[in-house]
């Protein structure tokens, strides 16, 4: 039996790279580094990480941790008309009801709809699309437990 799509946020490539407690909670649940299919990332998060990477003056053991994982993981683009259809409705919903989410969100969370990736996150702010829009599981990162 073939394994999920995940999608990992940036959040859970930032514990990639930290080689945290919570990716150690990632990596023996998931497996991201040995399932079938591999998993993937926006774009949005190889940007967003990278400049995390500058604004935190990672040195060069994280860096290239951070270099292995955006070669790892495949970045799939934002260009597709699904997903920027899928982009416009989220934003659309999330504005409608008053529950506005960071742009870099959106689209991370229309790549997640349009692929049928489950969205891997240590942020609360994707709840109020799933089901709706997504699936995903939220890591604890203070527990390192996860939620469905």
């Amino acid at each position: 039996m073939t394994a999920p799509l995940y999608l990992l946020d940036t959040n859970v490539l930032v514990h990639f790279v930290r080689a945290s407690a919570v990716w150690a909670r990632v990596r023996d649940v998931y497996q991201p580094l040995t399932t079938d299919p591999r998993p993937i990332i926006s774009v949005v998060t190889a940007g967003e990480v990278r400049s995390l990477a500058l604004q935190w003056k990672w040195g060069q053991k994280k860096l290239d941790q951070m270099e292995f994982a955006l070669g790892f993981f495949k970045a799939v683009t934002i260009h597709e008309p699904d997903v920027i259809r899928a982009y416009a409705t989220i934003d659309a919903f999330c504005e409608e009801n008053g529950q506005s989410l960071g742009k870099n969100d959106v689209w991370i969370a229309a790549t997640a709809a349009v692929t049928g990736a489950r969205l891997l996150t240590t942020d609360r702010d994707f709840d109020r699309l799933s089901p709706l829009f997504l699936e995903r599981d939220w890591i604890n990162p203070d527990t390192n437990t996860t939620d469905p």
